[in-house]
């Protein structure tokens, strides 16, 4: 009795992971139909494909335009001061993505490569990998392919997807979330259509922060909560995230003068210890304000990090931080000076939980769409207030 027991549980937890959990029993029609798709792929095998520079397409994502190398994010022969570590943050192709319409059964890219990068706490498919979003029959972006680029073997052709029907189909293929690129072409079948996609993202909101926010230790390209956050809402995101290099450096400030947003979003806690912060959050606020009056500009409190838990030197350095960003801020949303300036409290684990860690500092996939769930309720409601819906 205990074993059939066992069989019936086994069996309905393989079943639980379908798509709707009933025990069906189909005929030999049903297979028969099933193996008919099989043998006969929509995508041939010996399939040839014409490739389009994805500038040609809707190139999105940027902060600023007209960077000598269009796959990069500042111009740094116009804006100075960046460290070399942040110079080459800045031209790597991190939160950029190509918006695009195609009916192809197949979607593929070539890549041509500058500075790669390499790490252990992030999968390559994510730092050197490509990710695609199709737009599904309901109208929400739906996971579709990822690849591997292979990394520094320029213009090889690599397969995100094939055998998809053909059908008209809204894409994202977000880019690189590290590695530099020069050249990225985006490959259908001859024969099918590709064009950009534009209106389907509203307005612009920059985000600029920290590992977090580029993305380390996402599983793909596409994961980053910034992403995840414009996935979600519809809003455009531009962002402009730097691992270890959001310290509210007065030239990075100087670059977000120029960028045209409708708000600004920043994760400026991250990195800077309680002094660094001290001294530079008013003047890079007053910096902003002055550039941008009557936008809001939107600040994260910094997320609990897991390393932490046991660490009692890690510990105080972190909840210094966190205590010195409540303390001004005590002040700053007093002042009528600051009335467009706002902070928030995201979140990357659920309540009693301590598992969505991948090195004890950065969130893995869930922990950041946790904090892109978290963001939506208190970001959405600051933007409507200035019409941005």
């Amino acid at each position: 009795m205990k074993r059939l027991f066992l069989i019936i549980a086994a069996t309905l937890a393989i079943a639980s992971c379908g798509t709707n959990g009933k025990l069906t029993k189909y005929d030999d029609a049903h297979f028969a139909a099933l193996q008919e798709r099989i043998d006969n792929h929509t995508t041939p095998n010996n399939v040839k494909c014409y490739y389009t520079e994805a500038t040609q397409l809707n190139l999105a994502g940027k902060i600023l335009d007209g960077t000598p190398n269009p796959y990069a994010r500042v111009d740094t022969i116009k804006y100075k001061g960046f460290t070399t570590g942040e110079n080459r943050q800045v031209r790597s192709s991190a939160g950029l993505m190509v918006l695009f319409k195609t009916n192809s059964s197949v979607i593929t890219v070539k890549t041509k490569w500058g500075q790669l990068y390499v790490a252990g706490n992030t999968m390559p498919l994510a730092y050197g990998g490509y990710d695609l979003y199709i737009k599904d029959k309901k109208g929400e972006w739906t996971w579709a392919g990822a690849c591997d680029a292979k990394q520094g073997k320029d213009d090889q052709e690599v397969v995100v997807v094939r055998n998809m029907d053909r059908e008209m189909h809204e894409c994202i293929l977000y880019l690189p979330m590290y590695s530099e690129i020069y050249s990225c072409k985006v490959g259908v079948e001859e024969g099918s259509s590709i064009e950009p996609l534009e209106g389907a993202f509203h307005h612009r909101i920059m985000f600029h922060g920290s590992s977090f926010t580029q993305g380390i230790s996402i599983s793909r390209a596409g994961m980053a909560y910034p992403l995840q956050f414009m996935r979600h809402t519809g809003l455009q995101v531009l962002p402009l995230g730097c691992s270890g290099n959001s310290k509210l450096q007065q030239y990075f400030a100087d670059v977000f003068v120029d960028v045209d947003a409708d708000a600004y979003v920043f994760d400026s806690f991250s990195n800077p210890d309680y002094k660094t912060i001290k001294a530079r959050l008013i003047p890079f606020i007053d910096k902003l304000i002055a550039a941008h009056p009557g936008k809001p500009i939107i600040f994260q409190q910094t997320i609990w990090r897991e390393n932490r838990n046991f660490n009692k030197f890690t510990d105080a350095n972190e909840q210094a931080k966190m205590d010195m960003v409540t303390t001004m801020f005590h002040d700053i949303l007093k002042d009528p000076k600051y009335k467009d300036v706002y902070l928030v409290f995201p979140d990357a684990c659920e309540p009693g939980s301590h598992e969505y860690t991948v090195d004890g500092t950065h969130p893995d996939d869930h922990g950041y769409y946790l904090w892109a769930k978290s963001l939506e309720k208190p970001i959405l409601k600051i933007l409507k207030k200035y019409g941005i819906q």
